[in-house]
């Protein structure tokens, strides 16, 4: 998804950085390689996480991840709309991004009767 994002806004404008769970994945083990992805993205505002699916071990170790003093946001559902919209709002604070974040991808979803 982020390829996309970058191959459709090259560049991107801002810094991201996607980082794969595993299904089975200790989340202790992954929190020190999660927290320094953190890091590398942080431009010193804070960090929006956006995850697959609240609740979901991604979404559990990101909530991990924003305990370690970084500022964090988190929004769950991540769809493409979703990181389009917050990638076409990156002036935008960190406090306002998961708004953006949340109207992209619920603007994005559509059911078509066709």
């Amino acid at each position: 998804m982020l390829q996309v994002a970058g191959r459709l806004l090259n560049p991107l404008p801002l810094r991201a950085e996607a980082f794969e769970v595993p299904f089975d994945a200790d989340l202790d083990q992954l929190l020190p390689q999660a927290s320094a992805a953190l890091r590398r993205v942080d431009g010193g505002d804070g960090v929006l996480l956006l995850t697959d699916l609240y609740g979901a071990s991604p979404s559990n170790l990101a909530a991990r991840v924003a305990r370690l003093g970084t500022p964090v946001r988190r929004v769950s559902a991540l769809n493409l709309p979703m990181l389009l919209r917050v990638m076409n709002y990156a002036e935008l604070d960190l406090d306002q991004l998961p708004a953006v974040a949340a109207a992209g991808a619920r603007n994005g979803v559509l059911h078509d009767d066709a």
